[in-house]
């Protein structure tokens, strides 16, 4: 019986990772552009700087998917495992997905940060809502995470394990693997970020809620509430699928949990299916932004539409007037 529970629970997680986890990756990396191609094509979006962390939030969340989830379904859905093939992408996997990960995170933090000082009511406060600062933290918070990653390029390496007697590509180090599984993943990835975005993300609605009693411009008094709307749902949605991960995470910790087969293949399951809701996180903002904001709607057709459709119509009418002739 234990062991048809533990067949059954390996069978499921590998449908999840195939089905799941490409239409995951698809969706995500095209959201992710589409993303991209929205925040750069407007010059409303071009000057605001929460605009310009969710452009690099998207970037990173693309190289996210790219790095982690697409070489997870190579490995548990198809059995390539690209780390076995090559000693440098073993290194450098990790590495990026950490990166990524990181400055997702933080890129969301400073958005909401940044829309609480955008509609406070103190000038001095909004005087640090500049693109140009948003920039400096950018780059400065990138070359943190780059240095703090560089152990993952010294220590991950393809060695033979002892359980199964096979080559994997996983952490020599016992200390910096605690650090990357309970400092980096857990408590700087996970729990900061969702503490961070839940305090501003308060400050800034109750902010919100005062913005027509401040003396605003009335297109911006618009985007500061658009980007507040948006950046508040995807903290919303961001608690709900980064929190089970928090859970199940504690729970691997506990020796007794894990010395029951069937138990384990459950906590295991369990940690699958959390780990696919925090890709689906990374995955969403696009659609989030385009179900909670009307105005990003109308300005993505626009985008699609009105720019880049009038931007080829003119060549198209150049080549039919020519082709005639020859």
């Amino acid at each position: 019986m234990s062991s048809s529970i533990i067949s059954l629970l390996a069978l499921v997680s590998k449908q999840i990772t195939i089905y799941l986890g490409i239409s995951t990756l698809i969706a995500g990396v095209i959201g992710g552009l589409l993303n991209i191609i929205v925040f750069l094509s407007l010059r409303t979006f071009r000057e605001s700087s929460a605009a310009f962390y969710l452009t690099i939030m998207s970037i990173f969340n693309i190289g996210q998917l790219l790095t982690g989830l697409l070489s997870r379904i190579m490995t548990s859905g198809f059995g390539i495992d690209w780390t076995l093939t090559s000693l440098f992408y073993c290194k450098f996997r990790s590495y990026c997905f950490s990166i990524c990960a990181l400055t997702s995170m933080t890129c969301i933090c400073l958005a909401i940060i940044d829309q609480y000082l955008a509609t406070s009511s103190r000038a001095q406060w909004r005087q640090w809502f500049n693109i140009k600062v948003a920039r400096r933290l950018v780059f400065l918070f990138v070359l943190i995470w780059i240095l703090q990653g560089i152990p993952y390029m010294i220590y991950y390496d393809d060695v033979i394990s002892t359980a199964t007697g096979k080559i994997t590509c996983i952490n020599t180090n016992n200390i910096f693997q605690q650090y990357a599984m309970y400092g980096t993943n857990l408590i700087i990835g996970k729990v900061i970020p969702i503490g961070i975005t839940f305090v501003f993300g308060l400050l800034a609605y109750h902010n919100v809620q005062q913005l027509s009693y401040q003396t605003v411009p009335l297109v911006r008094r618009e985007l500061d509430k658009q980007l507040t709307v948006m950046i508040l749902v995807l903290i919303v949605f961001a608690f709900f699928t980064n929190v089970p991960y928090i859970i199940v995470s504690i729970l691997l910790v506990i020796p007794g949990l894990t010395q029951d087969p069937v138990l384990s293949a459950q906590i295991q399951f369990a940690n699958l299916v959390a780990m696919f809701l925090v890709y689906i996180y990374f995955a969403s903002p696009f659609y989030i932004y385009v179900c909670v904001s009307n105005r990003f709607r109308r300005q993505l057709i626009y985008v699609s539409f009105e720019i880049y459709h009038n931007l080829w119509q003119p060549r198209r009418m150049v080549i039919n007037q020519v082709m005639p002739e020859t």
